[in-house]
């Protein structure tokens, strides 16, 4: 049974290891995932200020999102993440059609983030756009970021 709930602080350590995971999928060396270890750390503070849901199937935790209030009409989609041996089965899709969902009924115009390289066109298939990008430490390698308005 899939079913998508708000995140509990005591997930913090399932969700950091489902956003490690998701992202050692695209082939990031050991080295580059230590350095990004503690930016992948999602703490029990961290589900207590921002918005977390967690897509359980069959009560195990197999993927997340999560957003916060960047003003009055913008949120950012901080993360989203599915455990790689899920990946292709449409949770993506899924909890990205939650994200949009919960904030057109907080009345949110828009939607940003920055995306994974990897994830540009995930995102483009919601009707994101790319308006800028933001170069990272690994030599040209570039985060796209991307908006959604919302109607």
């Amino acid at each position: 049974m899939l079913k998508i709930v708000k995140a509990n602080p005591e997930d913090d350590k399932i969700l950091s290891e489902i956003t490690k995971k998701s992202k050692a999928h695209w082939g990031y060396s050991d080295e580059q995932m230590e350095k990004w270890s503690q930016d992948l750390t999602i703490t029990k503070d961290y589900i207590k200020k921002s918005k977390v849901y967690k897509l359980s199937l069959n009560n195990k935790i197999i993927a997340y999102y999560s957003y916060f209030n960047v003003n009055e009409n913008t949120v950012k989609l901080d993360n989203l993440f599915v455990v790689p041996e899920e990946m292709g089965k449409g949770y993506g899709k899924m909890l990205m059609n939650d994200c949009i969902n919960k904030t057109k009924k907080e009345k949110t115009a828009m939607i940003i983030l920055e995306a994974d390289p990897n994830a540009e066109k995930f995102y483009e298939g919601f009707g994101f756009l790319k308006i800028s990008q933001i170069e990272t430490s690994i030599k040209n390698r570039f985060l796209p970021v991307m908006e959604l308005k919302l109607d």
